[in-house]
């Protein structure tokens, strides 16, 4: 069976050799030396100011929207993962939608300023696949309003725009290290944020501690564990060949429907990409499921994502968005990971072509 990704597995030897730090001090979580490592050679890897680490990718959202105060309405997109909504409900605060652009799919930044009321605290956006949203627009418009900017970066390790990680973006960026990532750590996070945040953002990761018998505020238990560091370390040394085989396939996706009547999402320019997700856009949902139906007959599982638009869930008055409801509809992500073998890709390919 072929899914729409698969977990890069550094060999067990390395991991086991790292995990062994751990494993002799009996020091498992609590911020332990593998997990001050990890951020370490993160930092250096990133060249990003400050990286906090945790137990997942929906924490750093939620925390951030803890930790920069925030209340009333959060204008973002609805086009992402639920976490990006469920963060802001699940921290009190209202999301209030704007549409995407058709292209790149991330928010519309020229329709941001027209969804800002009095009660407007923030602007918590996502970079869609590992593609930027116009941040230097955003950014603009923020400052005007005095309004924090949170990206959610979840798709975005490696990514940089005009020469600088996607991560020194905003006053917090988030990414996710779920095992399904390019970069991951089994499952974790991170949150990276202007310097001038980073005491209150840890502290709110900590339980609020202040020292072992001293609190300094209100805070929860995200901190990421030492097998999760060690898996993080092990993974980190082999991103350039990872980057390299996703690259790959990317390349042979896109020669292969050039002359079809697929889109393939558009990268900002200035983008150095990472090739976190690939995705198709067909001419309609009755396109998509047809082209589905015929590659899970082959044991070929691709992924509708993002599925549903976000404005429609269960839980939110429904707000129209008519650009992300016929996106979200339309668009699916293909097998995309280390190790697809090229006769697997090619029947893919095939498959596909065959069926549009």
């Amino acid at each position: 069976m072929i899914y729409v990704t698969k977990t890069f597995l550094p060999p067990q030897a390395e991991y086991q050799a790292i995990l062994k730090n751990a494993w002799d001090t009996g020091w498992m979580t609590n911020r332990g030396v593998l997990v001050k490592e990890l951020e370490s050679r993160l930092q250096a890897y990133l060249d990003v100011p400050k990286v906090l680490t945790m137990t997942n990718g929906t924490l750093p959202l939620q925390i951030a929207i803890k930790g920069l105060k925030l209340n009333g309405e959060i204008i973002t997109t609805p086009f992402s993962y639920v976490a990006t909504t469920s963060s802001i409900v699940w921290e009190g605060c209202t999301p209030v939608f704007v549409d995407v652009h058709p292209d790149y799919l991330t928010i519309d930044e020229t329709k941001i300023e027209a969804a800002i009321t009095p009660n407007t605290t923030a602007i918590l956006a996502t970079h869609v696949f590992g593609n930027p949203c116009e941040v230097e627009t955003i950014e603009t418009i923020a400052k005007k309003h005095n309004l924090k900017v949170i990206y959610d970066a979840a798709h975005c390790f490696g990514v940089t725009y005009k020469g600088q990680s996607i991560f020194s973006y905003g006053d917090v960026s988030t990414c996710s290290f779920h095992a399904t990532k390019l970069f991951h750590t089994g499952e974790g996070g991170a949150l990276f944020c202007q310097p001038e945040y980073y005491d209150v953002l840890f502290y709110h990761h900590n339980f609020g501690h202040q020292g072992n018998e001293a609190f300094q505020g209100l805070g929860i238990n995200a901190k990421m564990s030492e097998p999760q560091a060690a898996m993080g370390l092990a993974v980190l040394p082999y991103m350039k060949q990872i980057f390299n085989e996703r690259q790959l396939i990317c390349e042979r996706y896109s020669a292969a429907f050039d002359l079809t009547s697929l889109e393939v999402l558009a990268i900002r320019p200035d983008t150095d990409w990472n090739y976190s997700y690939y995705p198709v856009l067909f001419e309609s949902e009755a396109q998509l499921i047809k082209v589905k139906a015929a590659l899970e007959l082959h044991s070929i599982f691709p992924r509708r994502y993002f599925y549903p638009s976000l404005n429609t869930l269960p839980y939110l008055e429904v707000t129209p968005m008519p650009i992300s409801e016929s996106i979200s509809k339309r668009i699916m992500c293909l097998p995309l990971y280390v190790g697809l073998k090229k006769d697997d890709l090619e029947t893919i390919i095939s498959i596909i072509c065959q069926n549009i």
